[in-house]
Order: C-alpha cells, then structure tokens, then sequence
C-alpha cells in the first residue's frame, strides 16, 4: 500500500481572523500537485462569521464584536479565546476524498476525542457539526477551490459562551451551545489540539486509497 501523502502541522496561537482566512487563500491558490497537505490548529479573537449562506436575520445585538462576511460554506457562528480551531489545508482529490467523507471525519475526530473523556457525541443529518445532549459542541464551515479543501473546525474547550446568544448558532435559533469546561473537562487547547490530531490523522489514514 503506498503511504499516504504528507501533512504538516502548525500551531499558529491567537491569529486575527481575517489574516489567518487570506493565508488559508493564498496557500489555497498557490499550492500545487505536490504541495504537502496542512493542518492548522489557532484561536481567533472575538468575532462572527457569516458563510456564504448566511443570512443577516441570524444576527442579533453583535455590539462591538465584528462580524466578517465569508467564503465558507454553512451559516453564521462565533470565535474567541479559548476556542480550539482546526483548519484544514488538504487536497482531497489527491486524497480521493469527497467532500461528505471530510465532513464525517472531523466530526468523528471530535467525537472519538469526547470518547475518550466516556462523553457520547453525535452528529446530526442536514446539520453538520457534534452534539451532547442537543448542544453544539463543534461546528464545520469548509470551502473547497480546485480540489482543496480550507477552512475547517471549531471545538468549543474553555471560552466565553455568551456571545453566541447574539446570534442564531449555524441558522438555529435556540440552538444551545456548550463547551468542553461544562462538561468536566479541564484540559488545555494544546492537550485537546493533540487528542484532536492524533484521532484526525488516524482516520485520514484509514481513508487512504
């Protein structure tokens, strides 16, 4: 079985949102058939975004936080310390991996992470992301350009949570939030960062054609 195509791992700490979303781009355009696939783990300071499907009604009173209009796919959600962000850099044609099957793996990355703190997880049909008990734990916004995926992941370990009653969670209203500090878990975004790569590299390597 050849080996599967390399990736690097980069620990980026707190990056403003908007310079880490035209890294991502330019990385994006520039990379080419050889280009070793990346995974970019940072937090963001406070702020929403809004995908492509997004729309205004999902926003509230945002106040002084910013709200940046972007290309990702899914609706609107928030950022801030404490946050855990995976971005995924990879070329998934290379990879021979559809688009579904990237959404299914992080969210099974997240899952199988939570499994090891004996928390039981799900996902949703029609609203990707991972759950407990009906709260959103991780949500997935993702942008595919010439058979590369970006954007990625966030993981809500020990942060502020009220921003999110400014806004409509993914285009839910009343959709509750929670975080891993809530659920008893009192780890680090570097320890959670490592469960999350070690679980996400070894599903991407089971899908290695």
């Amino acid at each position: 079985m050849p080996a599967s195509p390399a990736l690097i791992v980069r620990q980026l700490g707190l990056t403003d949102y908007v310079s880490a979303w035209r890294d991502m781009q330019v990385f994006t355009d520039n990379r080419d058939a050889n280009t070793p696939d990346e995974l970019w783990f940072l937090e963001h300071p406070p702020g929403f975004t809004l995908g492509r499907n997004g729309k205004q009604e999902y926003l509230h009173d945002t106040g002084d936080i910013p709200v940046v209009n972007v290309d990702r796919g899914g609706q609107v959600t928030y950022h801030g310390p404490g946050q855990l962000v995976a971005y995924t850099l990879l070329n998934i044609k290379r990879r021979q991996l559809g688009v579904q099957s990237l959404v299914r793996l992080l969210e099974q990355s997240v899952i199988d992470l939570l499994s090891d703190y004996s928390l039981r997880a799900q996902r949703r049909e029609q609203a990707p992301g991972v759950y407990i008990d009906n709260r959103k734990v991780a949500a997935l916004g993702l942008r595919i350009r010439k058979g590369c995926s970006f954007h990625g992941l966030s993981l809500n370990v020990d942060m502020d949570l009220s921003p999110f009653a400014m806004i409509d969670p993914c285009g839910y209203s009343g959709l509750e939030v929670t975080q891993l500090r809530d659920l008893g878990i009192a780890a680090t975004l570097a320890t959670i960062s490592a469960q999350f790569r070690t679980h996400f590299e070894r599903l991407l390597e089971q899908q290695a054609p």
